[in-house]
């Protein structure tokens, strides 16, 4: 009987991931490079973070395994979305916030963290 991939899974890890994907930068960061490979730069701007603090949560990113870095000419390092899976999580994610984010949005639950900020 084959060993189901649920049962494999730590749920500790899995709540660690969770938590990084949790942070707005790490979060502003992985949506960025859904589009692609980007630059250091690239990502500052698209994110609108300071180059320090893109490049501290870059490293975590990075060493959770979640993005891949490349160098590049003249110092700069390049970007990308480490595994498909993780392409795959966000975008299922987009499409969960697309159909019900209307309910993630109203909960009131103090579990949840503070009211997100509502787009007018």
């Amino acid at each position: 009987m084959a060993v189901a991939v649920r049962d494999q899974v730590d749920v500790e890890v899995a709540a660690r991931l969770f938590h990084g994907l949790s942070d707005r930068t790490r979060l502003s960061i992985l949506l960025a490079l859904l589009d692609g490979e980007r630059s250091v730069s690239e990502i500052v701007a698209v994110v609108g973070a300071s180059q320090p603090n893109v490049s501290n949560h870059l490293g975590c990113l990075r060493g959770c395994g979640l993005v891949v870095d490349r160098p590049g000419s003249r110092r700069q390092v390049f970007y990308s979305i480490a595994r498909p899976e993780v392409r795959e999580l966000l975008l299922a994610a987009e499409q969960l916030l697309v159909e019900g984010g209307q309910a993630v949005t109203l909960c009131s639950n103090p579990l949840m963290g503070k009211h997100p900020k509502v787009r007018s």
